[in-house]
């Protein structure tokens, strides 16, 4: 009987991506995967740096697995394990600790997993992350949607984030490997490849090459499929990107820009690269470059510094935006970050409050553009789940959609119209 493994993530897609890849070592080597929640031998958590209180988290789940199987091995990596190695050493039942590089090679570093290891294996993290592994992941609904990496690390130095440490420098490979691993996405059957990684539109910076050129060789491609940019930074989004996308079926007319401030003086505070009049009119642009462009928007409440008229200058700047929905997210300490040191910091309960408002604003926008969408046609992608007699799916511009179940729209990008909503999706119909 073989060995069962189950898999924890926590984070961002690349995350859930790297996952995969992770768990791909292990059925490789006779394991069969299963559910977290279910009894395995092997426990692997996969952290996160940007997660709230990410050592209680991290003690929360190994408690679970042990609950589960007290004699189960656990390893902990991923972003949190690189940068707090020693803080997961000391958490009862965890017995391996593996940085950002070796998590991709656990079965060279740990040779049996044993209970009887004396003592937790920690592998000093490499500091200089410099190797890039390619890493993809699909969503839970069969082979529809993947989430490819194509990028990792980061050059910025943005005062709150602690993922440039975690993962290193902006790295990415040759295009020509690229495309070959996109190739076996396309030809296993996903119709949408989703492009992820931390700095997705720093794609190529190192090795002379650009995220505008992968695209153009990614569209030459032979089949049926859509593509769609995870997330890029509003001064990474280039003109020559948005004109692909608006005049190419493949591209996704979709983009998830992070803002993070409709505040000048914050985004100065942040270090962020570009101010809100840059932003707007990146948005602008957008809209009227790209037919029923959806756009999504990372925000964060409560920065040190942020008063009332600083958050409300946000509000403000957002409720005039042309997007479709917000991702919020209220700010937190990290250490080792300028960010933690600064003065005037935001109460928890303001932070909260602030986190509200625009968590409304949010649900507000989405059911603006939602209503907007009503007698469209759209071009959809749907899911093989069974919703009570209903089938779900992503349209190119990210609204989600539900029709009658038809089998035969499972995984097919199929031409469908709008004509209403109900519980916050989009009814449709061919």
């Amino acid at each position: 009987m073989s060995s069962k493994v189950a898999f924890h993530t926590l984070g961002c897609k690349l995350n859930f991506a790297e996952t995969s890849t992770i768990g791909n070592q292990f059925v490789e080597n006779g394991f069969k995967v299963v559910d977290f929640k279910g009894d395995a031998d092997v426990y692997v958590i996969n952290t996160c740096t940007v997660t709230e209180n990410a050592d209680r988290e991290c003690r929360q789940i190994v408690r679970k697995a042990l609950r589960t199987n007290p004699n189960a091995y656990i390893i902990v990596t991923g972003c949190y394990a690189q940068l707090r190695p020693e803080e997961i050493t000391k958490i009862d039942g965890v017995d391996a600790v593996l940085g950002s590089n070796e998590k991709f090679n656990i079965f060279s570093i740990i040779p049996e997993f044993s209970k009887d290891t004396p003592s937790c294996i920690q592998v000093t993290p490499t500091e200089k992350l410099e190797e890039f592994n390619f890493a993809y992941s699909s969503e839970a609904l069969g082979r529809t949607r993947a989430f490819f990496k194509i990028q990792d690390g980061c050059d910025y130095k943005c005062t709150f984030c602690t993922i440039p440490k975690a993962r290193g420098k902006s790295r990415s490979t040759d295009p020509d490997k690229v495309i070959s691993e996109f190739k076996k996405l396309v030809e296993n059957g996903y119709k949408e490849i989703i492009l992820t990684g931390v700095n997705v539109g720093d794609y190529g910076k190192h090795i002379g090459e650009n995220l505008y050129n992968l695209l153009l060789k990614m569209l030459e491609v032979d089949g049926d499929f859509r593509i769609r940019i995870s997330s890029i930074e509003p001064n990474l989004l280039t003109d020559e990107i948005i004109k692909l996308t608006a005049s190419e079926p493949k591209m996704a007319n979709h983009f998830h820009i992070p803002l993070q401030s409709g505040s000048s003086k914050m985004l100065g505070l942040m270090q962020r690269r570009y101010n809100a009049l840059f932003y707007r009119n990146l948005i602008n642009k957008l809209n009227i470059g790209i037919e029923n462009i959806g756009i999504g928007v990372d925000v964060i409440v409560g920065f040190p510094g942020e008063n009332e008229e600083d958050f409300m200058e946000t509000y403000n700047f957002i409720k005039e935006l042309p997007i479709s929905y917000l991702h919020v997210f209220t700010y937190s300490e990290r250490p080792d970050t300028p960010a933690n040191e600064m003065k005037n910091v935001v109460p928890i309960e303001e932070r909260k409050r602030r986190n509200n408002m625009l968590r409304i604003l949010s649900e507000k926008k989405k059911n603006e553009y939602y209503n907007r969408m009503i007698g469209k046609n759209v071009t959809v992608l749907f899911e093989e789940e069974n919703h009570e007699g209903n089938m779900l799916g992503w349209t190119s511009n990210y609204v989600r959609v539900q029709q009658p179940y038809n089998k035969d729209l499972v995984n097919k990008l199929s031409k469908n119209k709008i004509y209403g909503i109900e519980s916050n999706i989009c009814l449709s119909a061919l």
